[in-house]
């Protein structure tokens, strides 16, 4: 199969898979709790241009598509870190990362716990496990119970990374068919951080931007080729390679 179907392929098979559903053991000690006992910020390295370290990204139902197009416009000196929680079964293949991976500019993977959170990579979290970035920097990764019936939950990224990263944090939600990520967003904005959402009639399933919209936690709202867009004109670049 030449190389262009194959990756269509890909993306149509994880978004196939996430769309058929509604929505172990720890590779970290920390549990989901640790979203909302932070209660400091840390001050992870900042450079003086940039507009924000990180960007969380949460989606559910039509999401895949979404990110399809979204982090594929993003260039290859992209310099801030992009953390996303994506439902998905439990027994999922781990798929996502090579789906989304052969199309981007930027390196993809899923992360181990204790893994430093550095700019210009993608960090997926694992299926059945939730995402969380601790208070050096670092992801954890937990096995406690699910969240707003979800694991790994939009929510629980969401409020620790706004607990770390404060106003220098960029929170965007996605299609998908409950609220989680509505309590995130509005963490972000509580902490100074900006938050985005698709759009809804854009989205395949519009209930989670619109929860969001709906508690008052989402900045703008904006198409995904707009969401895109916006996300590769910020002005943080990681240096050029020399040669």
């Amino acid at each position: 199969m030449p190389g262009s179907r194959a990756k269509s392929a890909l993306l149509a098979a994880a978004s196939a898979a996430l769309r058929a559903t509604r929505g172990g053991k720890a590779r970290s000690g920390q549990t989901a709790q640790a979203s909302s006992a932070a209660s400091t910020h840390a001050s992870p390295p900042a450079s003086s241009d940039a507009k924000f370290d990180a960007v969380v990204i949460g989606a559910s139902a039509g999401g895949v598509d979404v990110l399809g197009q979204l982090l594929p416009m993003l260039p290859a000196r992209f310099g801030a870190a992009v953390l996303i929680v994506l439902h998905l079964p439990p027994a999922s293949p781990s798929f996502l990362v090579q789906a989304l991976g052969v199309r981007c500019a930027l390196p993809v993977s899923e992360p181990d716990a204790g893994e430093p959170i550095q700019g210009g990579r993608v960090y997926i979290a694992p299926p059945d496990y939730h995402m969380l970035v601790d208070s050096d920097a670092s992801v954890a990764l937990s096995i406690e119970g699910p969240v707003r019936f979800s694991r790994p939950s939009i929510d629980v990224l969401m409020e620790s990374a706004a607990a770390v990263y404060g106003a220098r944090l960029l929170g965007v939600l996605l299609s998908g068919a409950n609220d989680d990520g509505a309590r995130g967003l509005a963490a972000i904005r509580a902490a100074g951080g900006t938050t985005w959402a698709q759009a809804p009639d854009t989205a395949y399933a519009p209930q989670m931007p619109e929860a969001a919209i709906a508690a008052g936690a989402v900045n703008e709202t904006l198409t995904p080729t707009a969401l895109g867009a916006r996300l590769a004109a910020w002005p943080r670049l990681l240096p050029a390679s020399p040669g």
